[in-house]
């Protein structure tokens, strides 16, 4: 596949790791992006072992791989393990796999890639340049993050070659001890074989390799000779204990003479605390203390049932939320957005003359035009937020789920005084995320009761209800949709989007910086999709910060996607054309293309009505760089809307592990439909009502419909899965249940106006 190039004098402690070095590199920032950084590997190594690279050790007890983004349940750490094995040349299950210590060598250098003002399908030489340089504010600002479907963009080169240069450095090993040219040695197996075929383990050689430079000069496989990546059969390293119910999750880790603590905080986030019952609690079995937090109150106990109990009973009174009282100021406020153009944020798409062509039509027949509405959702993973902290004078250790590590460190080190080089993070698998793990509101919590009783370790647990209503959303947003079209085609496009800014809040309480600039995400999803509209515009429209809110999966897109979609069918149906045909005849990116017309021959499709109170409905979006197409059939029934079928094409470039992307594809395609028939938070006196599963539901099993995946490789690059599946979902149900109807809904949930069974 490629070569990696040294640059200048490379050591042991200095492993190149920059996408920059890999074959091709970046046209600009070079330097930079090729500057050495130190192996963490090397600080604490045990006698005999060997940190060839910053994720490969071998010692004479075995071999550590080390997979630095968390995996939250979309297999992460395997297909990271297998990337360094598939070099390396072991089986992945014998080697102990752990993300390791974060810290500057596991920056993730794709994750900004999104950021770049080219849409996905703009494979121009200065867009190719431009997605590649992010790679180096990811370094210099040691961004190690995991999200934005970047683990396998990410790693796909650096891993494979760390596998690689350890596999190299080992044979380099064998060779001096046996006289042997490095050449003429292969490896299997976690083995060195010689010539005559005698074998060396990998482990009796870690002493050898640990005394010599790497071999950084290696060759990567083709992947016509890989023998793990892309074949059906690969088996996922965590599997056996998810299903024996042996995997150990943040919330199950148990530390020696801990004690337990949960908390409760304004529900309107960021409101005062006016007062608590603190006697009411302490009198309480099991309470051992009540420790002020920022803007809350917690609870240290015994069990955590007993801090749960005594949370209930310290009877908080709250001051208002900063921002409007309940669901109707808010939707208020984003209409009064989305229609002023003093709230206008930016516009990346504007392409001919779409005023023209809207006052043309006007007095041709009149304007097509729609308001649609997504309100916000919560995370909902099963593990609720949780954290173990101890704090002695001189140092912090921390035990938590995160997908964001480094700034948990640099968080917890702000709050308790201790230097940040003195403050570890385990971080721990997850029990989901879906993005919420991107937040650390229950660490600086955790922190904050920890300082309550140095040299103890305090396990911190949210309850359900301290989960859901605390919860940073999805944003809710409102869109203004005007179009034209002639002749049986579309010919105009306009599309205004209004929300609160994303990022901005995200990021602001991350570091506690302002963020300038206009918000990219109001917008993503809906400006960068690869059609061809003669006059076609996309506005993005900043409301005022309301409820605090956050990345949720697939960002953006899981609401420009129902928008722009949905949009777009409304604009093909007035034209009278076919709702497959005429995306296809408006797609100008030959990947998505592609991805079109199999999806159209996976389900047979004949068009959207089939009869009997039948119909099917086309979606597509284009995010993270994936092409993704869904159909999904419905049956109108007399007790309500049956979801029958639905079918699945994505494009991912490259395939690393067929079952694993097809269940990606699968679950993104789930959680769509969960939400866009059944959840939303709503809000009263500053709070959401919905606090538990009960009043959000997700899809039951009876409603799930058969569901067919087809996966290509046309993509130019490698890209990730696990947010791609869902944004078609809702607009391919919606447009389905108008092709059954002749009902067009423009507001998630689905169940406000149409029923299900």
């Amino acid at each position: 596949m490629g070569v990696l190039k040294t640059a200048g004098t490379i050591t042991r402690r200095t492993f190149l790791i920059g996408s920059a070095a890999i074959a091709g590199g970046v046209a600009f920032g070079t330097y930079l992006a090729k500057k050495p950084i130190d192996n963490p590997l090397l600080d604490d190594l045990e006698e005999g072992e060997a940190g060839i690279t910053p994720f490969v050790k071998i010692g004479p007890n075995g071999i550590t791989l080390i997979t630095p983004r968390a995996d939250k349940g979309q297999g992460a750490y395997s297909m990271q393990a297998n990337l360094i094995a598939e070099e390396l040349d072991i089986d992945p299950a014998t080697a102990t796999i752990t993300p390791g210590m974060p810290g500057p060598a596991y920056y993730n250098g794709a994750v900004m890639s999104e950021g770049v003002p080219f849409p996905a399908y703009d494979e121009s030489k200065l867009a190719e340049t431009a997605r590649n340089f992010m790679a180096v504010p990811a370094k210099l600002l040691q961004i190690q993050m995991t999200g934005g479907s970047s683990t396998v963009p990410d790693l796909f080169d650096r891993l494979r070659s760390a596998g690689a240069v350890a596999r190299e450095t080992l044979k380099e090993a064998a060779a001096r001890q046996y006289g042997i040219p490095r050449a003429e040695l292969r490896t299997e197996d976690g083995q060195v074989i010689l010539p005559d075929g005698t074998t060396i383990n990998y482990t009796a050689l870690a002493a050898a390799a640990a005394a010599i430079e790497p071999v950084t000069d290696v060759t990567l496989r083709d992947p016509s000779a890989w023998t793990r990546l892309g074949k059906r059969d690969l088996p996922r390293t965590d599997m056996v204990a998810k299903c024996t119910g042996t995997e150990v999750y943040g919330i199950d880790v148990q530390i020696d003479d801990m004690v337990y603590a949960s908390v409760c905080a304004n529900p309107g986030i960021g409101g005062d605390v006016l007062g608590y019952d603190e006697a009411a609690a302490l009198s309480m079995r099991g309470v051992q203390q009540v420790v002020p937090v920022k803007h809350g109150v917690g609870v240290i106990a015994s069990n955590t049932w007993y801090a749960f109990e005594a949370i209930k009973a310290l009877n908080c009174q709250w001051g208002p939320g900063p921002y409007p009282k309940n669901s109707a100021a808010i939707w208020e406020a984003l209409d009064a957005a989305v229609d002023n153009e003093d709230h206008y944020d930016h516009r990346q798409r504007n392409e001919g003359d779409i005023e023209g062509a809207l006052a043309d039509a006007q007095t041709e027949g009149g304007v097509l035009e729609a308001s649609y509405r997504v309100p916000y959702l919560a995370h909902a993973p099963m593990e609720p937020m949780n954290a173990i902290v101890r704090i002695n004078d001189d140092s912090v250790e921390i035990w938590t789920g995160t997908q964001i590590p480094l700034f948990v460190r640099d968080k917890a080190a702000q709050i308790s005084g201790v230097d940040r080089s003195r403050v570890l993070v385990y971080a721990q698998p997850m029990g989901g995320s879906f993005g919420h793990k991107l937040e650390m509101t229950h660490v600086e919590q955790a922190v904050e009761l920890a300082l309550a009783v140095k040299g103890t370790p305090v396990k911190m647990t949210w309850s359900r209800e301290e989960d859901m209503t605390h919860d940073y959303p999805r944003p809710a947003g409102v869109a203004r949709a005007r179009g034209t079209v002639d002749n049986g085609q579309v010919t105009g496009f306009d599309l205004s989007v209004g929300q609160s800014a994303m990022a901005p809040s995200w990021f602001g309480r991350l570091t506690g910086m302002t963020v300038p600039g206009p918000d990219a995400t109001i917008t993503t999803g809906s400006w960068d999709q690869p059609f061809a509209i003669p006059h076609y515009r996309v506005t993005g429209y900043r409301a005022p910060d309301m409820v605090p809110v956050s990345s949720w999966r697939s960002v953006g897109a899981s609401g420009n996607g129902f928008f722009h979609d949905t949009w777009l069918d409304e604009l093909i149906h007035a034209a009278g054309a076919d709702p497959l045909e005429e995306r296809i005849r408006l797609c100008s990116h030959d990947t998505s293309r592609k991805v079109l017309e199999a999806v159209g021959a996976l389900a047979d499709w004949s068009g959207p009505s089939v009869g009997d109170g039948r119909g099917r409905g086309v979606a597509f979006c284009l995010s993270f760089g994936v092409p993704t197409a869904q159909i999904i059939d419905v049956t109108h029934t007399g007790d309500g809307i049956r979801v029958d079928k639905a079918f699945i094409v994505a494009d991912v470039g490259t395939v690393l592990d067929p079952t694993n992307i097809e269940a990606q594809l699968f679950g993104g395609l789930i959680y769509g439909l969960s939400h866009a028939i059944n959840s939303e938070l709503t809000y009263e006196n500053y709070a959401p009502q919905q606090t538990n599963y009960h009043a959000y539901e997700g899809l039951r099993l009876y409603q799930t419909p058969d569901v067919t995946v087809k996966v290509l490789e046309n993509g130019h690059r490698i890209r990730g899965i696990g947010e791609p599946g869902l944004p078609p979902a809702a607009p391919a149900l919606g447009n389905a249940i108008f092709a059954a109807t002749g009902q067009r809904i423009r507001e998630m949930p689905f169940y406000k106006h149409i029923d299900f069974i």
